[in-house]
């Protein structure tokens, strides 16, 4: 029987959780269907979620059917926990993409998508709420091709048209079905774990249309892994139970894991590696787990007894992960009640801060203060709920300071040292130009004005490069500013003159605003 680790994806309110639950009520794992909006569905575990609607903790759920065992991980849509995703990616073998017929392809199934095929994650695709008004099968498959890949093929209807398209994605298979007139699953699900070929199903997930033959395509055209004999794990979370424990979320990659078997390993901080061993195994599935003595490749386990592990550390053989790409936006300076020492309350923030890698703690030692870096106002909302729910302490809503400006490159080494610090330097004062120009007050409207850090650090690094001949870059940094801003002109204009001035560049005349 095949073991394999799935996770399920989707822009947030696209009816992921509610595919994770029918997937699971299908499969006999679950006895009853449970809702989101009946606050009862088996992954929305925590009572912020419930209360919400939405998924903000990466959760695992068991199911088996006859050919293969699942570990089912639910991940956060919302963007402001995007990283909660992010994390979940590096123990996958396989991904589900969830798609609203009702809204087809956003930005956000947009940015997924790039973060499967960056990490090589062979996907399948769901077309969900199909009970509802679409534009029809036909029109969505095409949304899929032309925004996603044009390797997105419908498998809901195994026919001659079908087999044809599907050959047609690799001359090897192509050949085979000239010779043969059949594909057999194994030429399919080699087709799709390269990624050249991505399943598409349509259904209504709500109604379990569509979702059994689903689950079948999941059975017939996925493959096991390859594991080595020697010890190789990936920590990707970090959490607590409700008695405190700390629990080392991880996928075993090679060889087993035992209950009392040392383990050595090096910390995030620290040159020398520390031996621990693991005093309990726990294989969860929503809220509930079991205890078993060891771990085999393929199944995804919380640990417990590893007290300096981090999410993207790599155990035994395994390397570490790079780190999820997104960075803080926001910085909230946390206002504390009198009676509450910021001494006192850090370290506690740190145990989140260890679990939530996306959430930056800094204390400011001048101003006595206690500032939290954040990607939003939801996960805002999410930090105040834990410090209460965690720490009995409840927090009047944070003061917003600032919108922080990140130029993100992967080679960090002294050759652009000095070209990143310039690009900080040029797109802090066109975010300041803009944050003026729209008086930006709420933190609301500051995250709404974020969304420009993604063009602006394109942008910025093209100029200094002196590689701004692009118009259609050019185009798209002006369209983005105009959304931003559209009875603000005048920001856009102070803008080109800030960059004509300092560059000797246009991007825009004020005229044709």
């Amino acid at each position: 029987m095949k073991q394999l680790v799935i996770g399920v994806l989707a822009h947030v309110d696209a009816g992921k959780t509610t595919l994770s639950e029918a997937l699971l009520y299908t499969a006999g794992a679950i006895p009853t269907l449970g809702r989101v909006d009946h606050r009862d569905a088996y992954l929305d575990t925590h009572d912020l979620e419930r209360a919400r609607g939405i998924t903000i903790f990466s959760k695992q759920a068991l199911f088996r059917t006859q050919e293969m065992a699942v570990t089912l991980l639910d991940t956060p849509g919302h963007v402001d926990f995007s990283t909660e995703m992010e994390r979940t990616l590096q123990v996958l073998d396989y991904a589900i993409l969830v798609i609203s017929a009702t809204d087809g392809v956003q930005a956000h199934t947009e940015t997924l998508w790039r973060l499967l095929r960056r990490n090589h994650i062979p996907t399948f695709l769901f077309v969900t709420k199909m009970d509802l008004p679409n534009p029809g099968r036909a029109a969505l498959l095409a949304g899929l091709q032309k925004g996603l890949d044009e390797g997105c093929l419908d498998f809901t209807t195994q026919d001659q048209t079908w087999a044809e398209a599907v050959a047609l994605r690799e001359e090897g298979v192509l050949e085979r079905y000239l010779d043969t007139g059949t594909l057999s699953p194994r030429d399919v699900s080699g087709l799709v774990r390269l990624g050249k070929v991505t399943p598409v199903f349509f259904g209504s997930a709500l109604h379990l249309e569509g979702v059994e033959a689903f689950l079948q395509g999941l059975e017939t055209f996925t493959e096991a892994p390859a594991y080595g004999e020697a010890f190789a794990a990936r920590v990707f979370k970090i959490a607590r139970d409700h008695q405190g424990n700390r629990l080392t979320y991880l996928k075993v990659t090679g060889g087993t894991l035992s209950v009392r078997a040392p383990l050595t390993y090096l910390p995030r901080q620290g040159e020398e590696g520390v031996e621990e061993k693991v005093t309990q195994l726990r294989l969860y599935s929503g809220a509930k787990f079991q205890t078993v003595d060891t771990v085999s490749p393929g199944q995804v386990c919380a640990a417990l007894g590893l007290t300096q592990t981090y999410p993207g550390q790599g155990l035994g053989a395994a390397t570490p992960a790079p780190p999820p790409l997104p960075e803080p936006v926001v910085t909230y300076r946390l206002l504390l009640p009198e009676e509450v020492d910021p001494k006192v309350l850090l370290p506690k923030l740190r145990q989140l801060e260890e679990e939530d890698p996306q959430l930056h703690i800094v204390w400011d030692e001048h101003l006595r203060q206690i500032h939290a870096q954040l990607m939003g106002p939801v996960q805002m909302e999410i930090l105040s709920n834990l410090i209460q729910e965690r720490f009995g302490m409840e927090l009047p809503e944070g003061e917003i300071g600032n919108i922080a400006f990140h130029f993100i490159n992967a080679q960090q080494n002294g050759q652009f040292e000095e070209r990143n610090r310039e690009i900080d330097e040029v797109g802090g004062q066109i975010l300041n130009i803009i944050r003026y120009g729209l008086k930006i007050s709420s933190l609301e409207e500051g995250i709404a004005y974020s969304r420009l850090l993604t063009h602006l650090r394109l942008f910025v690094s093209r100029l200094l490069r002196g590689q701004m001949t692009d118009e259609d870059q050019e185009d798209v940094l002006r369209q983005r500013i105009l959304e931003m801003c559209p009875e603000e002109y005048e920001c856009v204009g102070r803008i080109g003159r800030f960059i004509e001035a300092k560059y000797g560049t246009q991007i825009t005349k004020q005229e044709e605003l």
